[in-house]
C-alpha cells in the first residue's frame, strides 16, 4: 500500500492559536455562527511591512510588540493592511444590513434567487425584549418588557412568520420564480456570507460593533470575531484593546478641561487643587452632552477579554444539517382541477 503523502511544511507565517480554531464554527444568537476559515499574516507580517525588511526571526517579540503599539498609538495603519482574515458567517438579515455598511470587505452572500432560503428566524431572548430607550433614540431601555406584553409580541411574531413560511412554500411549490417568492420574507430570516477583510478595517469594524452603543445582536458577532482576532494577531489585539476599546479620543475643548485640572510640573504631572464644575466645562465650549460623554470616558471600566470558549465550537456539518432541515420542500404542487 502506498504511503500516505505527508503535508509539506508551509513557509507562511502562522499563528498557532489561529490554527487551532480554523474551520470551527462558533454559535451566535439562536441560529447564527462565525467561523474563521482562513487568514493571511500575523503580527510579524505587520512588523516586517512597517520596516520593509525580509526574512523571519529578525526581531524579538518585545520589539515587535513595541512597534505594533507605536503604530496603533500614532494611527499608522498601512502595515496592518498586510494581514487578512476570512470569515464564514450566518446572521439575521437585519444584522447583515448593519454589517454591510462597512464597505471595506470582500463579500459573497447567499442568494435567494438561486437557493431556497432556510426557514430560520431570529427571536430575541426574554432579556433582550426591551422597551425603547428615552435617552437613546436607537437603543433599548435596559430592562425586559412586562411578561404579558412580551408574550403577545412573540405570539404576533409567530403568527406573521408562519404566514410568511406558508406563502414562501406555496409560491415555490407552484414554481413561482425564487427571486419573487423570497421578497416578503421578514428581516429576521437568516442569511450567510463569506466575508474577507484586512486587519486595519477589521479593527475599525470591531471598534464600532463591540461598543455598548451598537445593537446587542451585532455586538454578539463582534465579540466572537474579536476572540478570533486575538488568536491571529495577539499583539495587535492587545494594542487595539488599549488604544481603541479602552482608550478615548478627546476634542480641543476636552483637552482644555484636562489642562485646567492637570499641568506639567518638572519631570512629572501635578494636579491643580480644586475641581471644575459643569458650568466651567461648558464655559470652555463643551455642550452639555459633550460634558456627559467626557466624564463617562474618565470613569474606570473593566478591560474586556474576548477569549473564545473553544468548547462551544461545532463542526460545519452541524449548521449545514440545521439549515437543510429548515429548507422548504421544492417539489411542484399537484395540478389542480
Amino acid at each position: 500500500m502506498a504511503e500516505e503523502a505527508q503535508p509539506k511544511q508551509t513557509l507562511r507565517s502562522i499563528s498557532p492559536g489561529a490554527e487551532e480554531i480554523l474551520g470551527r464554527y462558533f454559535p451566535v444568537l439562536d441560529h447564527g455562527f462565525v467561523a474563521l476559515v482562513d487568514y493571511m499574516g500575523t503580527d510579524e507580517d505587520i512588523s516586517r511591512a512597517a520596516r520593509v525588511s525580509y526574512g523571519f526571526g529578525t526581531r524579538t517579540r518585545s520589539q515587535t510588540r513595541g512597534l505594533i503599539r507605536y503604530l496603533r498609538r500614532h494611527k499608522h495603519t498601512t502595515p496592518s493592511e498586510m494581514v487578512e482574515l476570512k470569515f464564514h458567517c450566518s446572521m439575521p438579515i437585519f444584522v447583515a444590513r448593519q454589517w454591510i455598511r462597512h464597505r471595506t470587505a470582500n463579500v459573497n452572500e447567499m442568494s435567494g434567487r438561486y437557493s431556497l432560503m432556510p426557514m430560520l428566524f431570529y427571536q430575541p431572548s426574554a432579556e433582550q425584549m426591551q422597551g425603547q430607550s428615552e435617552g437613546n433614540h436607537q437603543g433599548r431601555a435596559g430592562a425586559p418588557l412586562d411578561a404579558d406584553l412580551r408574550a403577545e409580541a412573540f405570539r404576533r411574531w409567530h403568527e406573521q412568520r408562519d404566514s410568511a413560511v406558508a406563502t414562501y412554500e406555496w409560491l415555490n411549490a407552484h414554481e413561482v420564480a425564487r427571486e419573487i417568492a423570497r421578497i416578503d420574507l421578514p428581516l429576521s430570516t437568516y442569511t450567510q456570507w463569506y466575508w474577507k477583510i484586512d486587519l486595519h478595517n477589521l479593527l475599525h469594524f470591531l471598534t464600532l460593533r463591540v461598543d455598548t452603543h451598537a445593537q446587542w445582536e451585532i455586538q454578539e458577532y463582534g465579540r466572537v470575531m474579536a476572540g478570533m482576532l486575538k488568536r491571529v494577531a495577539p499583539l495587535s489585539y492587545e494594542a487595539w484593546i488599549d488604544y481603541d476599546v479602552c482608550g478615548a479620543r478627546l476634542s480641543r475643548m476636552e483637552m482644555d478641561v484636562l489642562r485646567a485640572l492637570v499641568h506639567p510640573a518638572g519631570d512629572g504631572i501635578a494636579a491643580r487643587p480644586g475641581e471644575l464644575s459643569r458650568a466651567d466645562m461648558e464655559g470652555k465650549g463643551l455642550a452639555r452632552r459633550e460634558v456627559d460623554e467626557m466624564l463617562a470616558t474618565l470613569v474606570h471600566t473593566e478591560v474586556p477579554d474576548f477569549e473564545l470558549d473553544i468548547a462551544r465550537a461545532k463542526p460545519a456539518a452541524y449548521f449545514e444539517e440545521k439549515a437543510a432541515a429548515a429548507v422548504p420542500a421544492s417539489a411542484p404542487a399537484p395540478s389542480e382541477g
